[in-house]
């Protein structure tokens, strides 16, 4: 990191905003190309442009690559992803019912998640958002944490990088804190990795907009709320209302 980063100039953005919406989806197979630090530069840049609480700015990230350190969180916590995926798998059937098919959502989503874990320690760069907390815990404060993580994510996407958020770092949170020296009055708020695709970018499936979107009354939904031509939606999320 010997190259002078006290400019401000930022790398062309390889896609547009509202594309980059729509198609910033949780990736979670990367290459083993290092992220170079120009580019985690603009990354967290963006990061820290986001809104929080009365503008405290109470966030800060924790960016591990391939030091000592960098390599010993990435163990424990992989360590821990494995359990917590081996125990999800087996306690929502994943490996039961359509899971049995080879093509269905489920198998897919089982293939790339345990792909995931086993392959955690290789992923290029790993974030860790934190937030300095300045009062009792509240349940609105991931607002002032949250939105950055977004935001790196979008930035991620933006430069031809992706990555996910996950929360694998809570089961060995106290060896993360020792390791890296976290101070008593800071959450580490969540776990991103980061990394080339090793696959490509896509539209995000979602539910459609009119079964997520109410005008005047819950459940309500106006004649404008249609997805643009050519959406892809999924069968996850809320159930669908009576039609």
């Amino acid at each position: 990191m010997s190259e002078d980063l006290s400019r401000l100039d930022l790398p062309e953005d390889s896609v547009g905003l509202l594309e980059g919406l729509a198609s910033t989806r949780s990736i979670r197979r990367y290459t083993d190309e290092p992220i170079p630090v120009e580019a985690l530069r603009a990354m967290l840049f963006a990061a820290t442009r986001a809104p929080s609480g009365s503008n405290r700015q109470p966030f800060r990230f924790i960016v591990l690559t391939d030091g000592p350190k960098a390599r010993e969180a990435k163990r424990l916590i992989g360590a821990a992803a494995r359990k917590s995926w081996a125990a999800k798998r087996k306690n929502d059937g994943y490996d039961e019912g359509s899971g049995a098919r080879a093509d269905s959502p489920k198998a897919r989503m089982a293939r790339t998640m345990a792909y995931y874990v086993d392959h955690f320690e290789r992923a290029p760069a790993l974030v860790l958002p934190c937030l300095v907390r300045y009062r009792e815990p509240t349940t609105f404060e991931g607002a002032s944490i949250y939105p950055a993580v977004q935001n790196l994510l979008l930035a991620a996407r933006g430069l031809g990088y992706g990555g996910v958020l996950t929360g694998f770092h809570g089961a060995v949170y106290g060896e993360l804190v020792e390791l890296l020296e976290v101070p008593e009055n800071t959450l580490i708020a969540a776990t991103v990795t980061l990394g080339k695709p090793a696959g490509r970018h896509g539209p995000v499936r979602r539910r459609p907009l009119n079964e997520l979107v109410f005008e005047e009354s819950w459940g309500q939904s106006p004649e404008w709320a249609v997805d643009p031509p050519g959406t892809r939606y999924t069968s996850a999320g809320p159930p669908k209302r009576p039609g």
